[in-house]
């Protein structure tokens, strides 16, 4: 696949991903999860990466789902469930990973941003970054399987906190609640990030796969049973007239009255 929103750099040991659309904040389109999927896909065969970085290009991580991009016109069920599995597989391919991987977090980590950040094994954060999901104030529950991973990563008294309220939760927070592994400077956050990469990338690999893989087997041992119709869930609250209301407010069209319909 050629590449038009992330750059791959493979060098050695510790390789690295950059989501490459600062002008719209690294904003996730389909176009972009299917490049983010195939280059985490494309580490299965690599033998010499043992620590990938992902990054964002400009100020922030990715803001999540890019809402510009226009809906295909066959708006059929079917299409629109195939359509909603692509965040999905962008993040379960990156679970699938054997490389231990870090994110190097500046700005926002908003929504499937959000979501890829929490799937990676470590987060290096800068101390002005911030991470939200902002589904809720459009009517619309967490998908992507996601939620489980929060649950796993900050406890679920926080998870709901998060993800029900929409709010943005800031690095000093983050850093409390475990989400963040590290907090520096904003320009010290890839030299950070290079260090932990260094520091993993010096483990016998095959030891620390399968630690990985076994603490990730652990810890998410349900998941899939409990989640895998978030995305019917999601298509059901999209039809709501509540999620009419919500987006109409989002917009600043109309006031946030909701009638549970």
């Amino acid at each position: 696949m050629e590449y038009r929103h992330i750059k791959v750099d493979r060098g050695g040991e510790i390789a690295t991903v950059t989501f490459n659309r600062p002008e719209v904040a690294n904003a996730l389109n389909a176009r972009h999860l299917q490049e983010i999927e195939h280059a985490a896909l494309s580490f299965r065969d690599d033998a010499e990466a043992r620590v990938v970085i992902f990054e964002g290009a400009g100020k922030h991580f990715t803001s999540g789902a890019d809402l510009s991009e226009r809906q295909p016109a066959d708006d059929r069920l079917v299409v629109q469930r195939q359509k909603r599995r692509i965040g999905q597989r962008c993040i379960q391919a990156l679970l699938d990973m054997d490389q231990i991987t870090i994110a190097a977090w500046t700005g926002a980590a908003m929504g499937g941003g959000a979501c890829i950040a929490s799937a990676l094994d470590f987060r290096v954060g800068a101390e002005d970054c911030f991470m939200s999901f902002p589904e809720i104030l459009i009517g619309v529950p967490l998908m992507w399987q996601s939620l489980p991973i929060c649950v796993h990563l900050m406890g679920p008294a926080r998870a709901k906190r998060i993800v029900i309220s929409g709010e943005h939760v800031r690095g000093p927070t983050l850093l409390e609640w475990g989400v963040l592994d590290e907090m520096v400077a904003t320009g010290a956050v890839s030299d950070t990030a290079m260090e932990w990469a260094k520091r993993y990338a010096a483990q016998p690999p095959i030891a620390a796969q399968m630690i990985k893989r076994s603490v990730n087997a652990i810890s998410g041992a349900l998941d899939r049973s409990i989640m895998h119709m978030d995305f019917d869930q999601h298509l059901l609250a999209s039809g709501t007239e509540d999620a009419a209301i919500a987006v109409a407010s989002y917009r600043g069209d109309a006031p946030r009255v909701f009638k549970g319909n």
